[in-house]
């Protein structure tokens, strides 16, 4: 099976390689270029693609695979909402993701970024650097004893919350689907949740539904000096009205791995560039908000089981033994 890699960054390449040996009728072929309408047209002569979260698989692009001969999507990555799935289904493309491949290395980011907002280590570090040892506006709150809200306690909002339990934490969560495992969390409504909680942490997909779920009237409800972190889907959060409440004080502070209008931003040096987008711009001149390039799954662990079920995935569909819990319906 020969698969071309989009967008591939130089640890993909390095991880791929790492594990390849172990898939021997496996052949890859990397490029730096994301995939588009336009550049689908270089997978033809491959027998599948591999994209990743930031990739726009529009009906365009998955046409456009398809007249290539293109019948596996492979998606390094847990999330498919950039995937048109209604042409997916109509053209016969099997689409595998990898759902698991480390939860620890998500939540033990997004406490990063609470724990950095919090005590404003990033505001402390440039500071020294500068020889500037005075501590004011530097005060933070202890975690302890303080309520987490985790929103969906999937894998990584499982671990988020044995984090913040770790911490002495009450933990609080809302899901469609509470689990009895986590015997320690105290599921409730999401309005209970987000109303009650010191840190809210959200951990779910991004649907029709929960589209824009941290929004002013929702916002309104939290506690005043609340720190909301976003690990999942930028879309989870209406910017315009998370500034609002930035503004209005309403937050001790806020971490973003993941942001509306990041499309051009993630994963890109652009550090020459005058960024287009006021939005991306205003939210990165608070003090208050952390803003990270979507890296929370940037871990060692992490980037092996992505290399290891994504060709395993190409594996199973060859074989067609495909595992259900990849399959993306």
């Amino acid at each position: 099976m020969r698969i071309l890699m989009y967008d591939a960054k130089q640890y993909d390449i390095e991880s791929f390689e790492k594990v390849k040996a172990d898939f021997p009728d496996i052949q890859i072929e990397y490029i730096d270029t994301d995939i588009t309408c336009q550049t689908a047209s270089l997978s033809k002569g491959f027998d599948a693609i591999c994209a990743f979260v930031s990739s726009d698989l529009n009906d365009c692009t998955l046409r456009s695979l398809y007249d290539n001969g293109i019948r596996l999507l492979l998606l390094r990555c847990a999330g498919y909402n950039n995937v048109d799935l209604k042409v997916a289904k109509e053209l016969g493309i099997t689409i595998l993701r990898v759902p698991g491949y480390s939860p620890e290395a998500v939540a033990e980011h997004a406490m990063a970024l609470a724990l950095s907002v919090n005590r404003h280590i990033h505001k402390e570090y440039i500071k020294v650097r500068e020889n500037n040892f005075s501590l004011v506006g530097l005060k933070g709150v202890n975690f302890f004893g303080k309520t987490a809200g985790i929103v969906g306690t999937g894998k990584i909002g499982a671990a988020m919350a044995r984090i913040c339990h770790g911490f002495g934490m009450k933990v609080i969560a809302y899901d469609k689907y509470p689990r009895a495992d986590l015997d320690f969390v105290e599921f409730k409504t999401l309005p209970e949740v987000l109303s009650q909680s010191d840190l809210i942490s959200l951990h779910c997909p991004l649907t029709d539904e929960n589209y824009h779920m941290i929004n002013a009237d929702t916002i309104a409800t939290m506690k005043d000096g609340v720190i909301l972190v976003n690990t999942s889907r930028g879309g989870l959060v209406k910017t315009e009205d998370l500034i609002h409440g930035i503004r209005a004080h309403k937050f001790h502070g806020i971490g973003l791995d993941v942001y509306e209008e990041e499309k051009d931003n993630v994963f890109e040096n652009r550090e020459m560039d005058i960024l287009e987008s006021s939005i991306t711009a205003r939210l990165l001149s608070f003090p208050n908000v952390i803003i990270t390039s979507h890296q929370a799954f940037l871990t060692e662990e992490a980037l092996t089981a992505i290399s290891q079920i994504t060709l395993q995935n190409a594996v199973d569909f060859k074989n067609k033994t495909l595992n259900s819990s990849n399959l993306v319906e």
